[in-house]
């Protein structure tokens, strides 16, 4: 069907797992504070590859959230040593800043 959207599947993967990891935060140790962050910020990403899937080159929403939690887990990352959840994060971050970079384009 022409005009139909191609979903950005590894967007919404990326997206459902943040969201996951925010409620994993607040059930394993009642981090409230990981339930917000993870839940706003995979609800954000969720919407960013939402857009991705209508128009492919609109990749400033999911490109901004990367970015800001490959910063911020980066740090956490490096300050703890532990690779979970910081390290993954962080590491599949970095893989959709890529990603969605190289549509910049």
């Amino acid at each position: 069907m022409a005009g139909s959207p191609e979903y950005d599947i590894p967007g919404f993967v990326y997206a459902s797992l943040v969201t996951a990891g925010g409620l994993m935060g607040f059930i394993k140790r009642g981090s409230v504070a990981s339930l917000v962050a993870g839940g706003g910020s995979g609800l954000i990403a969720g919407w960013g590859a939402y857009r991705v899937s209508h128009n492919p080159k609109d990749v400033r929403v999911s490109l901004a959230v990367a970015v800001i939690l490959t910063l911020l887990m980066g740090k956490r990352f490096i300050a703890s040593g532990k690779f979970m959840p910081a390290g993954l994060v962080t590491a599949l971050s970095i893989i959709m800043v890529v990603r969605y970079g190289m549509r910049l384009q």
